[in-house]
């Protein structure tokens, strides 16, 4: 965790939604950006949106698609406008135009965090602890807990080939590498775990700061 500015965000305590009883919190939030990395398919949106619909206050969630959908030339385009390519076996290659982008992008996240507005950020560290270290520069002075997003790559492969929106082989090989240096306060399996449990895991860390 990283600054001194709280937020003063309050848990929602005891309410339903559906059938399903949610579990009851009564604490303070002070963290201003809670950060999901992990990789294609891990995860990271529904664990998102099950955080929002817990946290009481305005939280968004943004991330890497956010950016790669703002950067393309149209709905059909994957490529952030000609700065990203997809290579054999899932990998992808990024044109150093990218960067200033990327960098504009962390800034006015961090800008977001900094208006008093919840942010859980949705990324996938593809150089590792070196994308972190970027994105945590740009965050600095906010408080921010990192999350690693966990999944096993047959797991996420699997899910992968039920979605239309996404290339073959990027589950795989993201898997581990957007995790290779990086460092958490947490880290949850969501190949091993729902995403109630998850958000649980994340919720608790929260009422201990």
């Amino acid at each position: 965790m990283e600054g001194t500015i709280p937020t003063g965000t309050a848990v929602r305590s005891g309410h339903h939604r559906g059938s399903r009883e949610v579990a009851a919190y009564d604490f303070t939030v002070s963290i201003d950006v809670i950060v999901l990395n992990g990789g294609s398919s891990a995860g990271k949106s529904s664990l998102a949106a099950e955080l929002k619909q817990r946290l009481d206050g305005r939280w968004l969630s943004l991330g890497i698609d956010d950016l790669i959908k703002a950067l393309s030339f149209g709905p059909n385009d994957t490529s952030a406008g000609g700065t990203m390519t997809f290579v054999h076996g899932g990998a992808i290659e990024i044109d150093p135009e990218f960067f200033p982008a990327q960098s504009a992008w962390y800034a006015g996240l961090a800008a977001i965090a900094r208006a008093g507005v919840g942010l859980i950020i949705d990324e996938v560290f593809l150089n590792g602890g070196q994308s972190q270290d970027e994105l945590r520069k740009a965050l600095l002075g906010l408080r921010v807990i990192w999350v690693g997003v966990q999944c096993e790559a047959d797991v996420a492969e699997a899910r992968e080939r039920d979605r239309e929106d996404r290339t073959s082989g990027l589950a795989r090989d993201q898997a581990n590498r957007v995790h290779v240096g990086a460092t958490y306060d947490l880290s949850v399996d969501t190949s091993k775990t729902t995403t109630d449990q998850c958000a649980d895991d994340i919720i608790e860390i929260l009422s201990q700061l």
